[in-house]
């Protein structure tokens, strides 16, 4: 009698028709257009919005250039007009059990620099549950994204999931930032990286201008000190875009317009006589990995059966238009223990660099711009997408990069965003062989991106960026060739995926 094989995966992972959506139209208003960040807090889902996305990329260098026929949302004319539009961010938070939601906290209005009434927030753009030396639970910390005007970004914390209090100064640090983003828990230490300096209307926020790691044990004691030399030394790194843990090593991610570059540390200090600060780092990646600057940034990394994963991309959604970069799609990397690195998905050349995957970069879809989210979940490993294919609707063509003006020689721009219009989400058990949950934002053309996947015990949790809402340009026919009307569609989305699911094709 033959005995049958075991099954190598019992788990078959999670498919598109796992998943259900729980939160829809950016939670009751079109402006909440980015999920992101999100925390399991509590047994309940945290989630902190940033709002009125495509609104403040209009009033930003390098935005103004697009060769759009028209804006693709209904936004003010005026950077003044923009500060009238309710853009305080929010928090809320989803009970499972319930099926419900709940907003816990709205930013404050506060004195500007100008004087005038600023939203203290904008955007939330990172979540980590920590517990210090000194509590006696986790609580809930939040890096928060202020406005230009604004006196400068802040750290908050909750231990209860509904009060959420400010434990830094203004800025944080001297000198005074805008952005902070990145918490990272690192061997009893939190950890963040903060970009945009106080003040920079109109300019690049993912540009630190002095690239600096902080840590602290007891966060709410404000006593944050500065792990790595700035920039590890390197002029060329504009931003540290990405922290994470593998094993025993932090690993930190740059913006380097020669190609990113990975430093990691195992958090012994440089110097044992000057105390534990700075960390002993070391370069494990640069110039792009081999692909320079078409591998700007590190937008993505998570730890994965032994190994960093790592997701590029270039700054502007895949065309850094200020600096003359791209357009191209992204790639997935994998870093060792012992410093080694492959090619998982992502562009070939002839001096033997080619993908274990066998699938070119963006999964081979040139509009996958960034890799923008990774998490296991359920011995999985999951990878959402930024896809810009659906601007191609308000796109002048003519003045569109010279490989999509090719492509749209063969195929209609509606025909693209039908068939592939909307985020990705891919999976693999082993991190080499993937298989799509989504090509198609979930089937919403305007879910642009994943932005962050949560692994729970009640499900593996999407937050989408979706910045078209509420009101989108529609072709109307008159002189002037467009109007704008409510979108039902825009506004970012929320969806739980639960298994386990059946062998099926995603």
């Amino acid at each position: 009698m033959t005995m049958p094989l075991p099954d190598p995966f019992p788990n078959r992972g999670l498919n598109a028709r796992d998943f259900t959506r729980v939160g829809v139209g950016g939670l009751g208003d079109g402006h909440n257009n980015y999920a992101h960040s999100m925390a399991w807090f509590r047994g309940r889902l945290y989630l902190g919005t940033t709002r009125s996305n495509l609104c403040m990329l209009r009033f930003q260098s390098a935005f103004k250039a697009l060769p759009l026929k028209v804006w693709p949302v209904e936004c003010p004319e005026t950077l003044d007009g923009l500060y009238e539009l309710d853009r305080r961010s929010q928090i809320w938070a989803y009970d499972p059990l319930t099926d419900q939601w709940e907003m816990v906290f709205r930013a404050p209005m506060v004195e500007g620099l100008d004087g005038r009434p600023v939203p203290r927030e904008i955007g939330y753009r990172s979540m980590e549950v920590y517990q210090g030396p000194g509590d006696t639970e986790p609580a809930l910390y939040v890096s928060a994204w202020a406005p230009g005007r604004a006196p400068g970004g802040l750290i908050l914390r909750s231990t209860d999931g509904q009060g959420f209090e400010p434990i830094t100064p203004y800025g944080i640090t001297d000198p005074p930032f805008s952005v902070t983003r990145s918490l990272t828990t690192f061997k009893g230490r939190m950890h963040f990286a903060p970009t945009a300096r106080r003040g920079s209307d109109g300019g690049q926020q993912n540009s630190a201008g002095l690239p600096l790691i902080f840590a602290s044990a007891t966060p709410e004691a404000g006593d944050w000190q500065p792990v790595n030399p700035p920039g590890f030394e390197d002029a060329g790194n504009m931003g540290i875009f990405s922290l994470a843990v593998a094993g025993d090593t932090l690993y930190a991610g740059t913006l380097n317009l020669e190609g990113l570059q990975v430093w990691a540390t195992d958090g012994s200090p440089a110097d044992p006589k000057a105390g534990p600060f700075p960390y002993r780092w070391r370069k494990v990646m640069s110039h792009g990995a081999g692909r320079g600057p078409l591998n700007q940034a590190v937008a993505s990394m998570t730890a994965f059966k032994g190994a960093l994963y790592v997701g590029t991309g270039i700054q502007g959604g895949g065309l850094d238009r200020v600096n003359g970069i791209g357009p191209a799609a992204a790639e997935i990397l994998r870093i060792h223990p012992d410093d080694s690195w492959e090619v998982v998905v992502g562009d070939r050349d002839g001096d033997g660099r080619a993908p274990l995957s066998g699938l070119k970069a963006g999964f081979g879809h040139f509009f996958n711009g960034y890799i923008w989210s990774l998490a296991e979940h359920d011995g999985w490993l999951y990878c959402g997408t930024y896809d810009w294919a659906v601007t191609l609707r308000w796109a002048k063509l003519d003045g569109a990069p010279r490989l999509v003006r090719e492509l749209l020689t063969h195929v209609s721009p509606e025909r693209i965003i039908e068939n592939d219009g909307g985020a990705d989400m891919w999976r693999s058990a082993d991190g080499e062989n993937w298989l799509p949950v989504t090509r198609r934002g979930l089937g919403n053309p305007y879910n642009w991106g994943v932005r962050n996947l949560v692994s729970t015990p009640e499900g593996l949790f999407v937050g989408t960026a979706n910045v078209f809402g509420p009101r989108v340009a529609v072709p109307d026919g008159t002189p002037e060739g467009w109007r704008y009307e409510d979108n039902p569609l825009g506004g970012l989305e929320v969806w739980r995926g639960q298994g386990p699911a059946v062998d099926r094709a995603g």
